[in-house]
């Protein structure tokens, strides 16, 4: 059976040079089962990442050819492009006429979301709120925000018949 992973990272910033990559998201799915990680900060490695996507035959994201991938390939040296096949379902959404960043996709398709309000500029405020004063519900909160992302990336997938 053919396991499909989703895949989304949270960072302090856009630019490999100069930011972190501070969680790594994925789900891995296989038929009904589903297996969801995280890593966060120093659990972040190639051999956690290599290990975790190993069963995978797809990799799929949103806007992940443009960014989270490129920022894997920086931070790890991992080209996961070269690994595993790897789908962008932002691409399948220009297909259908769908535009704007994945919440505005999200909200045309239906798709819900728990978590309301928190987007790429929280997260990262998040993430220094946790470092700077230890404030654990600031990466629960950061933690959860990315699960939806992950999460809602299946949802995505499936809602567009992508395979």
């Amino acid at each position: 059976m053919t396991h499909r992973a989703y895949l989304d990272i949270e960072t302090t910033g856009l630019i490999p040079h100069c930011h972190e990559l501070t969680v790594v998201g994925l789900c891995i799915e296989s038929g009904a089962q589903i297996e969801f990680v995280q890593l966060v900060g120093e659990e972040i490695t190639s051999k956690k990442l290599k290990q975790h996507l190993a069963r995978a035959g797809s990799l799929y994201t949103y806007n992940g050819k443009r960014f989270d991938l490129p920022f894997i390939e920086m931070k790890l040296g991992i080209g996961l492009h070269k690994r595993i096949t790897h789908i962008d379902l932002m691409f399948e959404c220009w297909k259908n006429n769908l535009y704007g960043g994945f919440k505005r996709v999200e909200e045309q398709l239906g798709i819900e979301r728990k978590l309301k309000g928190v987007d790429g500029y929280m997260a990262v405020q998040l993430w220094y709120r946790y470092k700077n004063h230890d404030d654990k519900d600031a990466l629960a909160k950061l933690l959860e925000y990315n699960k939806e992302d992950v999460l809602n990336l299946a949802k995505l997938r499936r809602k567009l018949g992508v395979t």
